[in-house]
């Protein structure tokens, strides 16, 4: 164990930036990467301010962050497709290899999964990391810290684009415009939608969607999402409906909105159980697929920000420094609606 300077979420409701012990020898099929920069995630600020999420409870310090780039600065025995140097960005979830899920490819559903700053395995708001060489992905020139930091969410989108099986000119609908849906949306127009219609309360967040080329913002404090739905598809519906949101009140109306034999993705988690429509998903054939973190996702996700089709840069909404992290914190627990992705700069280099 090494002394390291970290943020530490000593329990809900308090932030450190201290020393604490933390694992850093290299072993074989490992690397130790100098952090560079790291995304405040929606579930850091979670457990800051409940203490927990679902069954993951708070019951010893923990350092946070999961959204993560760096430098390579040593290699462990049996790792050669990286090298010291390297600027990488990282995989956050550690399954078990030899599980059942994992072998079915399903890597992110096993239940032995070690995620980076879920209770109790400690997070990456901190100098320096050790991580699987597997898990650690290198990063193109042309791909800077802070878009290798938003990777892990964009991931998610990914993952939800996946599942929702697009063909190239699908309508999409997006429930919910914070960082998730946002990026599901950008996600979808990279997958082959030729538009989406982005729903949300905050006029803020759809501004912000409504920069990417194909997305249709609709405030449905001002217009029923429904209708508009129907309107844009001449009465048909959507080809697929993605549930960004966590809100139950989706729910009540999301039946409306595919079309016949349409997909709905579930990504936001409602905190309580649902009711939902099984009469109306069984006329229509509604396929429901979930969305669970990702799987084999960040390499195509990589390709799509070098490549330039993808731009998450304009989501970023400010930068903080390392000893400034339990002001970016108490900013992200603010939600102000102008806000996506709040970023922390850990490294003063490159």
């Amino acid at each position: 164990m090494t002394k390291v300077r970290a943020l530490v979420l000593e329990r809900q409701h308090e932030l450190a930036l201290r020393d604490i012990d933390l694992p850093l020898d290299v072993g074989p099929g490992m690397v130790k990467i100098a952090i560079h920069t790291v995304g405040v995630c929606g579930s850091d600020v979670h457990y800051y301010t409940h203490g927990k999420i679902g069954p993951f409870v708070v019951n010893a310090p923990m350092v946070l962050g999961h959204e993560a780039a760096g430098t390579v600065t040593e290699v462990g025995a049996g790792v050669t497709h990286l090298k010291v140097g390297d600027r990488v960005c990282m995989e956050p979830g550690i399954p078990d290899p030899n599980s059942r899920a994992s072998r079915l490819g399903m890597y992110n559903v096993d239940p032995a999964v070690r995620f980076w700053a879920t209770p109790p395995i400690h997070g990456v708001l901190t100098p320096e990391v050790v991580h699987p060489a597997n898990y650690t992905f290198k990063l193109p020139d042309n791909v800077s810290f802070a878009e290798g930091a938003m990777v892990e969410p964009f991931a998610v989108g990914m993952q939800a684009a996946t599942k929702a099986r697009i063909t190239p000119g699908d309508t999409a609908v997006v429930l919910g415009a914070g960082p998730i849906g946002t990026m599901v949306a950008i996600a979808a127009l990279a997958g082959g939608c030729a538009r989406v219609i982005v729903a949300d309360l905050a006029q803020p967040k759809l501004d912000i969607a409504a920069r990417y080329q194909g997305v249709i913002p609709v405030n449905i404090r001002e217009k029923n999402i429904v209708e508009e739905v129907s309107r844009l598809t001449d009465g048909w519906g959507a080809d697929v409906v993605f549930e960004c949101s966590g809100s139950p009140h989706a729910w009540k109306t999301i039946m409306d909105l595919p079309r016949p034999g349409g997909t709905i993705v579930v990504v936001g988690l409602p905190v309580e159980p649902v009711a939902v429509d099984i009469a109306a998903a069984s006329t229509k054939e509604v396929r429901i697929e979930n969305v669970f973190r990702y799987a084999h996702q960040y390499d195509r996700a990589i390709a799509l920000f070098a490549s330039g089709r993808v731009d998450l840069k304009p989501l970023i909404s400010e930068t903080f420094a390392f000893e400034d992290s339990i002001k970016a914190f108490d900013r992200a627990v603010e939600a102000r609606p102008s806000d996506v992705k709040l970023q922390i700069r850990v490294s003063s280099d490159g």
